[in-house]
């Protein structure tokens, strides 16, 4: 228990330091937008979201009156993320909406498709994954959710090619793994190995699921005793 105390108080200093250093770096560089961009996504992730979102509105207002739409295009990115983050959707699709910067365009395009996922909208997730997968087709978050779709969809022999494709290479992932296990399941292909690796890979993970893996083999029981 000591152990775990001192890494958790040796991890909340270094994280106060990192951010003291980026305030500290926006003090002395307020014209530089990576700053502002970064320590709001840095307070994002340590769940300070009002801090974060206040943060992204100052200097979104700073570079849209210099007229910078690149700049803006990042702090747009970044208070998307915080409104995806607290579950603000429907804002936070606006905000992705906005972006025009061709760099950050495969990535605003993720968090469309991510976005519909979250409201249930799988036929819009396909459509903008579809999009970010034809700039960027070997990004496996972008493979995952045009997976995750056309499972949600049950599209499932498609679903099956973009999991295929993220476990060439990255094999590691347990979502990747449990899902393509679960579309094996449906296709009456073997799918114990998915599954096993899922669990070993992120045993809490396979917990969380493992209610949608019952709710398949009752469906399946269903379907087979007819």
């Amino acid at each position: 228990m000591t152990e775990k105390k001192d890494f958790r108080e040796k991890e909340k200093k270094e994280t106060e330091k990192l951010v003291h250093k980026l305030i500290q770096a926006i003090d002395e560089h307020p014209d530089k937008v990576n700053n502002y961009y970064d320590l709001g996504s840095l307070l994002t992730r340590l769940n300070d979201y009002e801090q974060a979102e206040e943060l992204f509105m100052k200097a979104l207002g700073i570079f849209e009156a210099k007229n910078d739409q690149e700049a803006q295009d990042l702090l747009n990115y970044g208070l998307g993320n915080l409104y995806y983050e607290v579950g603000k959707v429907d804002r936070a699709i606006k905000l992705y909406n906005k972006i025009k910067d061709e760099k950050r365009k495969a990535d605003s395009y993720l968090m469309l498709a991510q976005s519909y996922m979250k409201k249930g909208q799988h036929k819009q997730a396909v459509a903008y994954g579809l999009t970010a997968h034809e700039l960027r087709r070997e990004d496996p978050a972008i493979n995952q959710v045009v997976g995750d779709s056309l499972l949600a969809l049950g599209e499932f022999d498609q679903a099956k090619k973009y999991y295929d494709a993220i476990l060439k290479r990255h094999p590691g992932r347990a979502d990747t793994q449990f899902n393509r296990g679960l579309v094996a399941m449906v296709l009456g292909e073997p799918y114990r190995d998915y599954l096993t690796q899922a669990k070993q890979l992120d045993p809490q993970y396979y917990q969380k699921s493992e209610r949608r893996l019952n709710d398949i083999e009752k469906t399946l029981r269903k379907t087979q005793g007819k």
